[in-house]
């Protein structure tokens, strides 16, 4: 009873952190709950005894969000002072999702180790751990899936580049086909300059 109330608390705060992260208007903010959601998930994920998986969402996810943070910040334009200056207004909601964060940590401690178990969603065989399931699942009946979401991720990628490459008037860039479609007389000028008679 304990560990399905512990996981539909978790449940409710993924899908409320999930929620903030389109709802709020700071890009802070929402990255904040971004973390908080992917934590959250990975907690869900120890307690259906799916290890392997809420170590890579840890990992790989909560690991990359200060990538992904750092590339919005270089694709829209914000103004660094401002956002110096406005540092302490977001300490408040990191104390708020790190407590949050600490006792989901908390809980699953003490929860992992009871006696009663969430029913795993698809028992493995016995001496084959989830790692090699996972696997042995997502490279045999789940490969095309698999390998159109690749595409797919690789798509967005493409065009998340190209709408956000735009052209400044403060800079100037190099245009190789104009380089090499240049003519002689495009590049080269001849000047007459008056010799000095005392050289």
């Amino acid at each position: 009873m304990l560990v399905e109330l512990i996981f539909y608390l978790f449940a409710a705060i993924t899908v409320g952190a999930a929620s903030m992260v389109v709802i709020s208007k700071n890009q802070v903010h929402s990255v904040l709950f971004l973390v908080l959601t992917f934590f959250s998930t990975a907690c869900l994920f120890v307690l259906i005894q799916a290890e392997f998986l809420a170590a890579i969402l840890v990992m790989v996810y909560m690991g990359a969000v200060a990538v992904l943070f750092l590339f919005v910040v270089m694709m829209i334009d914000l103004d660094f002072a401002e956002l110096r200056k406005n540092t302490y207004e977001h300490l408040p909601l990191g104390i708020a999702v790190g407590g949050v964060m600490l006792v989901e940590m908390v809980a699953i401690g003490v929860t992992y180790h009871a006696p009663e178990h969430l029913a795993v969603a698809t028992p493995t065989p016995e001496g084959v751990h989830n790692t090699l399931a996972l696997g042995r699942v997502l490279y045999s009946k789940y490969l095309l899936p698999f390998e159109m979401a690749s595409l797919i991720l690789l798509v967005a990628l493409i065009g998340a580049v190209v709408l956000t490459l735009r052209s400044r008037k403060d800079r100037k860039r190099q245009d190789i086909g104009k380089q090499l479609a240049r003519t002689r007389d495009e590049a080269v000028e001849v000047k007459k300059v008056k010799s000095w008679e005392g050289a």
